[in-house]
């Protein structure tokens, strides 16, 4: 191993062709601040709703369940239980791994 996270032939791509190699990739990438946040352990349900511009209650019906049990979870007063993840990631546009 060369201690290098890309190929060898990306060394050789030119910004625009890295970015369309990135746009083909099918996966998202979010912002530095966003990451940070997710960092610092803020609740990562919070993080992503407020990225993806959603109110609590926007959220709670996505995902069907309540408005004040979603509050709760958010503030760490209440446990995400394990069955409302998938609701809540498929709210989000996420993969379930990425609130755990």
């Amino acid at each position: 191993m060369n201690g290098s996270f890309q190929n060898a032939d990306e060394d050789e791509l030119s910004d625009e062709e890295l970015l369309q190699r990135l746009d083909l990739a099918d996966e998202e990438y979010f912002p530095a601040k966003v990451v940070d946040r997710l960092l610092a352990k803020e609740n990562p349900v919070t993080v992503y709703r407020e990225y993806r511009g959603m109110s609590l209650v926007e959220l709670a019906k996505a995902a069907g369940i309540g408005g004040n049990e979603l509050a709760e979870m958010e503030s760490g007063a209440r446990a995400v239980p394990a069955r409302h993840l998938p609701a809540v990631a498929k709210a989000l546009g996420l993969d379930y791994d990425d609130l755990i």
